[in-house]
C-alpha cells in the first residue's frame, strides 16, 4: 500500500481496501452512533465484527469481548471509545495484526496516532465512516 499524503487519501484508501470493519466499542443500543454506524456500513456492503465486553449480538453479528478474541485476521479497526482509551485500543490493534485504525468523529488521541503510525497502520481520527462513505460513494467490491 502506498502511504497516503492526506487524511482524505487515507479515508479513500481505507474505504476502498477493506470489506470488513472490526468495531471496538460497538453498542447494542440502537440510539447510539456506535450501533448506527456499523448498521449503516453493514447495509452498504461491509462485513461487521463487533467488539464489546458485555453484548452477545450487535447488528445481527456475534460479538467478541476483545480484539485478541477474534479468530481471524483483523484489518480495519474502527473505534468508538473515549480518546484516553484509544492508545490501549491501538496497542491491541497492532497486536492483532490490524493494518488500519479509524477513530470515529469527535475522538482524537496523539498517543494512538503515534502507536499506529510507528506500526505502519493507516490512521484516521475524528471522522465518521457514514459521512466519509457518503462523501466518497465508495462501497466494497
Amino acid at each position: 500500500m502506498t502511504a497516503p499524503k492526506s487524511t482524505d487519501e487515507a479515508v479513500e484508501q481505507i474505504l476502498s481496501t477493506y470489506d470488513t470493519i472490526t468495531v471496538v466499542g460497538a453498542s447494542a443500543n440502537t440510539s447510539k452512533a456506535a450501533n448506527e454506524v456499523p448498521a449503516y456500513m453493514k447495509n452498504h456492503g461491509w462485513r461487521i465484527i463487533p467488539v464489546n465486553p458485555t453484548a452477545e449480538e450487535i447488528v445481527g453479528e456475534r460479538v467478541y469481548r476483545s480484539l485478541a478474541d477474534i479468530p481471524e485476521q483483523v484489518g480495519l479497526v474502527d473505534v468508538f471509545r473515549p480518546g484516553p482509551e484509544c492508545a490501549e485500543v491501538a496497542r491491541a490493534a497492532v497486536a492483532a495484526g490490524a493494518s488500519a485504525l479509524w477513530l470515529q468523529l469527535g475522538i482524537r488521541s496523539e498517543e494512538a496516532r503515534a502507536i499506529a503510525e510507528e506500526a505502519g497502520l493507516l490512521y484516521v481520527e475524528d471522522r465518521c465512516l457514514i459521512i466519509e462513505q457518503r462523501r466518497t460513494g465508495i462501497v466494497p467490491a
